[in-house]
């Protein structure tokens, strides 16, 4: 049987600044930071994704995944130390822990992108009166909100929770290569019974898919050498 997962989400900002060193420090940092992503995904899975062009106050993320919450920590200590992380803020970030669902046999216990071009992402908050509601009742009202989520097959889900973890209750990521696809099914799901029960589901971050190496050059136009050692 599958272990369950820890998630993390963890997005990205450069400032300003770091743009105007010069190219051989940008490229240091970025090595540096590949370098660091290349260790931790020998073991775990590690994506990463650009926000240039979607988001104003992020432009990378990296989604990774361990059994081990140590795991998770250990990698962002290392991330940190890179030269490029020195010039970065963390305007989102999300923790996670994969479960079976109460509603739907289709749960997983691991994160499987399937590598869409687009992941969306997003916190997602109940109202406490969801809770009060008689399991029965609330298995009733998913019901129609995961027949909705089948209509839209080129549409692939994760959900992950954070009860007791992070902020927000789940964190949901949507992938698909057709963000029309993604657009028209969030639609359908706003006239849902469940989605009445909402309290919170922003902020949506549209996330583009990339190696490591291609969402670090997005982020001052500068390719990097291929291989991940870090500059003396």
């Amino acid at each position: 049987m599958p272990t369950r997962q820890f998630v993390k989400y963890t997005f990205l900002k450069v400032d300003p600044a770091w743009r105007r060193l010069d190219a051989a420090q940008r490229a240091a940092d970025k090595r540096e930071f590949a370098a660091a992503c290349a260790d931790f995904a020998e073991d775990h899975l590690l994506r990463a994704f650009s926000l240039m062009g979607t988001r104003g106050d992020a432009e990378l993320m990296l989604l990774s995944q361990a059994v081990n919450l140590e795991h998770i920590h250990d990698f962002h200590v290392v991330l940190a130390q890179s030269g490029l992380m020195k010039w970065c803020s963390i305007p989102y970030s999300f923790l996670a822990m994969t479960k079976e669902s109460e509603y739907s046999d289709e749960s997983r216990l691991e994160v499987r992108p399937a590598h869409a071009k687009y992941l969306f992402v997003y916190p997602f908050v109940k109202t406490r009166a969801w809770y009060g509601l008689d399991p029965k009742e609330r298995w009733r009202i998913m019901q129609e909100h995961i027949e909705v989520g089948r209509e839209y097959p080129s549409v692939d889900l994760n959900t992950s929770y954070s009860f007791g973890l992070d902020d927000q209750e789940f964190v949901v990521a949507f992938e698909t290569d057709d963000p029309a696809d993604f657009l028209d099914l969030v639609q359908r799901l706003r006239t849902t019974e469940s989605s009445s029960y909402t309290l919170r589901d922003t902020p949506t971050l549209t996330c583009i898919s990339a190696s490591v190496e291609r969402a670090l050059n997005a982020l001052d136009g500068e390719p990097i050498a291929l291989t991940l050692t870090a500059a003396p």
